[in-house]
């Protein structure tokens, strides 16, 4: 399970890197595109920190400047990793709170599939916005990631 979540993580830091490198190199970044990159690093945040047991850095739609987000972005690959690396059970329970303060409670490995859903999820409305736009965005797809 190790080897799985970290080849998912390399994927996710890769597909985050490759947008963050673009949106820096255009500068004008869309609004929503700009919002939704925000969003993805502050919820990788949240969730590593609900796993840790301890208060997130950022707030869900807090919005960061381009120049952040890489360090922002390598931080919670590194933390992650070392979630990964620690754990010993994937099938553990994990009791948190949500942003509304709602009692939940999810195994490890569900909550780490998550932070890698919900980056995927929102990269996609990224490039949407990037074409809308008349940017082209860089390929994300899985495959041509592993060729």
């Amino acid at each position: 399970m190790k080897t799985f979540f970290n080849q998912l993580f390399d994927y996710n830091f890769y597909c985050n890197k490759k947008l963050i490198d673009q949106c820096v190199g255009i500068g004008d970044v869309p609004d929503r595109s700009r919002l939704l990159l925000s969003h993805i690093l502050n919820a990788h945040n949240i969730w590593n920190s609900r796993i840790l047991g301890k208060q997130p850095d950022y707030k869900v739609f807090e919005e960061h400047p381009i120049t952040s987000w890489e360090d922002i972005h390598y931080e919670n690959q590194r933390s992650s990793f070392e979630i990964i690396v620690n754990a010993k059970d994937f099938e553990q329970r994990i009791h948190y709170e949500n942003s509304s303060q709602q009692a939940f409670s999810n195994t490890l490995g569900e909550m780490l599939f998550h932070i890698i859903n919900h980056s995927t999820h929102h990269r996609g409305q990224i490039v949407a916005d990037f074409r809308n736009q008349g940017l082209e965005p860089p390929v994300l797809d899985y495959i041509f990631y592993k060729r």
